[in-house]
C-alpha cells in the first residue's frame, strides 16, 4: 500500500503498540495518523510544530504520541482526539530525536529528548518543564532510544559514537565504538532489549550486544553492509522486527535492507521509493513492513 498526503520529506513514520495504526512525520511539520488495515485511510493530522517532525514515536499506551522538531520543541499529543497536550520548549536548537522511557513498564508519561545543542532531556507529560537533564553539550546528538527499564538512554552523536547514559546518576556509563563517521539512527530490540542497532554515515548498520556479561570487549556482535548513505546526511533510523530476528534499515539507494540478524545475511532488498528510505519499522504481529522516504510517500508492504 502506497501513502501519500505529505507536501514534504517523510522524515519518521511508525506502528501504534497495537499494529492498528501508523503515524508519519514530515518536513512539512505535520503528523498525519494512518489506519493500517483496509484503505489505509488518513484519519487524523496533527498540527503545531512550526517546523519539520524529525521523529514521532508512540507511548506505550498507544493512546499518545511524542514528536521531536527542527522548532526546537518537543510536544505530547492525544492519538484519538489530535490535541496537543503538552508543548516542551527548552532545547536551543532542533530537536532530532525523541524516545518514550520505561517502555518495558508501560508508563505513559515519561519521556526523552536529544538535540543539536548537545542536550538530553527527561520529560514528565504531567509537567511542563523537563525533570532532568544530561549535559553533553560539547556535541550534536542525532539520536536517542531507552532500555525498558528506563534506566539506561543511548544517544547517538556527531562523535561517531553511542553512549550510554544512567538515567538515576544521569552519568555516562560506557561507550561503543567502531563506526568512522556520524552515528544517524538507534534502534533497541523490543523483545528483550539486549541489541542495539545503529545507522551511520560510515554507510554500516552496526548491531551491538548490550548484554551485562557480554564477552565481545567492545559489544559489537555484527556489521550489516549494504546500505550506503551517500552525502544528503538524512537521518536513517533502523529497526528490529517483534521476534527479534531480523534488522532494516533504509538506504539513499531507495530501498528498504532487512537483514537476517544471526548470520548477516540479507533477506530481502525492497524498492519501490523515488528517494532515500529515511525510517523503517516493523508491524508488533504480522510480518507487515513499514517504509518512509523524502519521496514524500509511506510504503505498507507484507514480507
Amino acid at each position: 500500500m502506497h501513502l501519500t498526503g505529505h507536501s514534504r520529506e517523510v522524515t519518521t513514520c511508525r506502528f501504534s503498540p497495537n499494529g492498528e495504526h501508523v503515524a508519519s512525520g514530515s518536513a512539512d511539520s505535520k503528523v498525519f495518523l494512518w489506519n493500517t488495515y483496509g484503505e489505509c485511510t488518513n484519519y487524523g493530522v496533527l498540527q503545531g510544530h512550526k517546523s519539520g517532525v524529525l521523529e514521532v514515536q508512540w507511548m506505550p499506551g498507544g493512546e499518545r504520541l511524542v514528536t521531536a522538531s527542527a522548532d526546537n520543541a518537543v510536544a505530547i499529543w492525544d492519538a484519538r482526539t489530535g490535541e496537543r497536550l503538552r508543548r516542551g520548549r527548552k532545547h536551543t536548537a532542533a530537536v532530532n530525536s525523541c524516545c518514550p522511557l520505561s517502555w518495558g513498564t508501560g508508563d505513559d508519561n515519561l519521556f526523552a529528548s536529544a538535540s543539536d545543542d548537545g542536550m538530553v532531556y527527561l520529560w514528565d507529560a504531567r509537567e511542563r518543564h523537563p525533570v532532568a537533564e544530561i549535559d553533553n553539550s560539547s556535541l550534536p546528538l542525532t539520536s536517542i532510544v531507552a532500555a525498558p527499564s528506563g534506566n539506561t538512554v543511548y544517544t547517538g552523536a556527531l562523535d561517531n559514537n553511542v553512549t550510554a547514559w544512567d538515567v538515576r546518576t544521569l552519568a555516562p556509563v560506557h561507550v561503543l565504538r567502531g563506526h568512522s563517521d556520524t552515528v544517524m539512527g538507534l534502534a533497541i530490540s523490543p523483545k528483550t532489549g539486549n541489541y542495539l542497532l545503529s545507522t551511520s554515515l560510515d554507510s554500516s548498520v552496526r548491531l551491538w550486544d548490550l548484554r551485562p556479561y557480554c564477552r565481545n570487549p567492545n559489544r559489537c556482535e555484527r556489521v550489516f553492509a549494504g546500505t550506503p548513505h551517500g552525502f544528503e546526511k538524512n537521518l536513517i533510523r533502523p529497526a528490529f522486527d517483534r521476534d527479534e530476528s531480523m534488522a532494516a534499515s533504509g538506504s539513499v539507494d531507495r530501498t528498504l535492507t532487512i537483514w537476517n540478524m544471526r548470520t548477516g545475511e540479507i533477506k530481502y532488498k525492497l524498492p519501490g521509493h523515488k528517494g532515500c528510505v529515511t525510517q523503517v519499522d516493523f508491524h508488533p504481529q504480522e510480518p507487515i513492513v513499514l517504509s518512509g522516504s523524502i519521496d514524500k510517500t509511506i510504503f505498507l508492504g507484507e514480507l
